[in-house]
């Protein structure tokens, strides 16, 4: 829209740090010897640009934000009683192709009778206010940049505080940037708070949070039969559980094992070529890993399974080998297992990084004492590289709780309440992605399950960092 006049800024800019730069050191000659500058001319070059950048910026910003919004009520007020006689939906429809008309394109939609003469004339006087929107901002950002700074120029003194002003600006932008993350998390749990809020109203909480049967439904009719569903969480927070415990079995001991040779053990040669390949895993896209569960691993743990079973028929296990004679390739099992292959490069390079930054001094009193290698990483840098190797695991873990592609395509959709590895689940974030695929109405409890797991998902995720951080602050303070 207005974007076009952030080069014409820019230039602005510059000429106003040469300016003051050129002020400053001009004044600065007229200094009284024994006397100095309390800034240099490159400080009060970035205080006149900083005046000029930033009341131009805040127009641009704010006419980018609002200047939508101000001309749909504009055009909206004075339109014809033929358009304003429409349904909402047309109305809108019609006040878009006004404007795409204004612009200079062609009309989404053919508008018959009085309707098409009207969006002529309207597209004319939508275009109008377009140009005077335009032109309005850019006007009052030029003037912002030339009062800011004319008011800048006139501040220029050999006693002006420059350098802690412009740090102060500085240290305002990285506040606004540290403020940004932290109103992005507080948007994040209003909105899923309100929504949440919502679906609580239509389903009890205790309902939701010990609930066994998931089977989210919304009534077609009246008379529907289970139309009112069932929204119990709790076969999704065990299905979620058990495939993070199989993954991080997997993940866990490989990965910091791993680390540990890497530090440790391996010769310069052996982990410039181990490293880089353990950590290709980490490039990997989980779609792929999808497709490897799916087509490779679970054919392979449903054949292992079916085998045993078939050793087992007949015999005093009949019943076990019957089971296992019925295992297909969905099982939380290869979900979980695929999952940890995919977490090792997360654990194993955060370990060797955190085992690598244990001081020397450490080691080699270990090894005065007369302690052997593996009595060293065992007594010496485990302990001491624990609360890292806790923030690489607590990585992971969360990582393990949001993953949703692998366990679609390798664990299944079915929400079975069961521990058993070998059976078909579902998790948390599956269900979110499966309530929120297509049109869906946002005004019916089937929808606004998501929010709620997504509500309880975070509230989790939020417990175990607080429990990690403590443990990493216990464990640091013995070591500091």
């Amino acid at each position: 829209m207005i974007w076009f006049l952030l080069p014409v800024l820019a230039v602005m800019a510059a000429l106003a740090y040469g300016l003051g730069h050129r002020r400053a050191q001009r004044l600065a000659r007229d200094v009284p010897k024994g006397q100095s500058p309390h800034s240099r001319p490159q400080q009060h070059g970035y205080y006149a640009l900083i005046w000029v950048a930033v009341p131009a910026l805040v127009v641009v910003i704010a006419a980018g934000i609002f200047s939508g919004a101000i001309e749909h009520s504009l055009v909206a007020a004075g339109s014809p009683e033929a358009v304003n006689a429409l349904e909402p939906f047309r109305r809108e429809a019609f006040m878009n192709d006004a404007r795409i008309v204004g612009e200079g394109g062609r009309a989404l939609q053919a508008w018959p009778g009085d309707l098409g003469q009207a969006l002529v004339t309207e597209g004319a006087r939508a275009g109008r206010i377009h140009d005077t929107l335009v032109w309005g901002a850019v006007a009052a950002a030029i003037v912002a940049a030339i009062m800011g700074g004319l008011f800048a120029y006139s501040q220029i003194k050999p006693g002006l505080r420059a350098r802690n002003r412009v740090e102060g600006w500085i240290g305002g932008a990285l506040f606004a940037c540290s403020a940004v993350a932290i109103l992005t998390t507080v948007g994040i749990v209003f909105s899923l708070l309100w929504d949440s809020l919502r679906f609580f109203q239509a389903v009890p909480v205790v309902d939701f949070l010990f609930g066994t049967q998931w089977s989210p439904q919304i009534a077609i009719r009246a008379d529907q039969v289970g139309s009112s569903g069932a929204f119990g969480a709790v076969p999704l927070f065990a299905g979620t559980f058990l495939i993070m415990l199989i993954a991080m079995v997997v993940a866990a001991p490989v990965g910091l094992f791993s680390a540990i040779y890497l530090s440790e053990y391996a010769s310069s040669l052996s982990r410039g070529i181990v490293k880089p390949l353990l950590e290709i895993l980490a490039g990997v896209p989980t779609v792929v890993y999808g497709f490897f569960a799916a087509l490779t691993v679970g054919p392979a743990f449903r054949e292992f399974f079916n085998g045993i079973g078939a050793l087992l028929v007949g015999g005093p296990l009949d019943g076990i080998g019957q089971y296992l004679l019925l295992v297909q390739n969905q099982m939380a099992l290869v979900a979980g297992a695929v999952m940890g292959i995919m977490l090792i490069p997360f654990v194993s390079s955060l370990s060797d990084d955190i085992i690598n930054a244990v001081p020397q001094s450490l080691r080699d009193g270990s090894y005065a004492m007369g302690a052997t290698k593996s009595e060293t990483v065992k007594r010496v840098l485990l302990p001491a590289a624990l609360p890292g190797i806790a923030g690489a695991l607590l990585l992971a873990m969360s990582r393990a709780i949001g993953e949703t592609m692998i366990v679609t395509m390798a664990a299944g959709l079915a929400a079975n309440l069961t521990l058993n590895p070998l059976d078909t689940v579902t998790t948390v974030t599956v269900q979110i992605v499966t309530l929120l695929t297509g049109d869906q109405e946002f005004d019916s409890p089937k929808t606004l399950a998501a929010f709620g797991l997504g509500l309880t998902l975070f509230l989790v995720t939020l417990v175990l960092n607080i429990v990690a951080q403590r443990i990493v602050q216990t464990y640091r303070e013995q070591y500091d």
